[in-house]
């Protein structure tokens, strides 16, 4: 006998919010498009099928994978409201991630499945930071505190800069090795920051930022003196430059 659990969850702001889906879809559509590109080539060619003139196919890398679901939001329990999730007022639902679309930041979508016999397990999880492109919803026909809706999510990646470092070979020669990415931050950055007693442009850099290199973009964008950096007070609002 094979049995099915599965869940969806959608999160903002490194999980400071979320919910799970009440009523999992009847189906998920994951559209992950190839990026390859056609060229022609002019010539005579290798004399083979695989060697011909003509054109031909470069492959690159996939492209970032597209989320399709459509479900409801219900107004009241029923047999087909997930087992034991928190449910909330539908047009709650809709706030939520119309409120989420707004900032311009991008949610977390989990999606856990677990197939399994006595003999074997298929495990079917996916967990991705992504974009919300659209979300359409309606009332329910006959059902009108019910909300239909369709939600379209687009795979995002986290990108800034990485730092590099020059390391010694055995032999004494020295290289530039790029540093690896550090774990993505999936926090709102905030517009401003209070000071508090004992903060330095470095220490907030390094809070908001993960190192202290945009300690020298938060002093230029504040309007602050070379000389005033040692003195700054507890109390005094910053703005924050954004991410990237």
């Amino acid at each position: 006998m094979t049995v099915t659990e599965h869940g969806i969850y959608l999160s903002f702001n490194n999980q400071a919010e979320g919910f799970q889906i009440p009523v999992n879809p009847e189906s998920i559509e994951v559209r992950e498009p190839g990026k390859g590109k056609t060229y022609d080539i002019v010539g005579k060619g290798g004399g083979t099928e695989e060697t011909r003139a003509g054109e031909i196919n470069v492959i690159k890398n996939p492209g970032l994978r597209e989320i399709k679901f459509s479900s409801i939001f219900p107004a009241q329990k029923g047999p087909y409201v997930v087992k034991g999730v928190q449910l909330f007022p539908p047009m709650w639902y809709v706030g939520m991630i119309r409120k989420w679309m707004s900032t311009k930041y991008p949610i977390r979508f989990v999606s856990i499945g677990h197939d399994y016999d006595a003999a074997k397990k298929k495990n079917s999880d996916m967990s991705i930071p992504a974009s919300i492109e659209s979300f359409d919803w309606k009332e329910v026909a006959g059902a009108p505190d019910d909300i239909e809706y369709t939600l379209s999510l687009k795979e995002y990646v986290f990108y800034s800069a990485r730092l590099s470092k020059f390391q010694t070979r055995p032999n004494g020669e020295k290289v530039l090795v790029q540093q690896p990415p550090g774990q993505p931050d999936e926090r709102v950055m905030p517009e401003t920051y209070t000071m508090v007693s004992g903060d330095t442009l470095n220490q907030i850099s390094k809070r908001f930022y993960g190192d202290t290199h945009r300690a020298r973009d938060i002093q230029k964008l504040n309007g602050i003196k070379d000389s005033e950096t040692r003195q700054l007070l507890p109390g005094r609002v910053l703005k924050l430059p954004p991410k990237g």
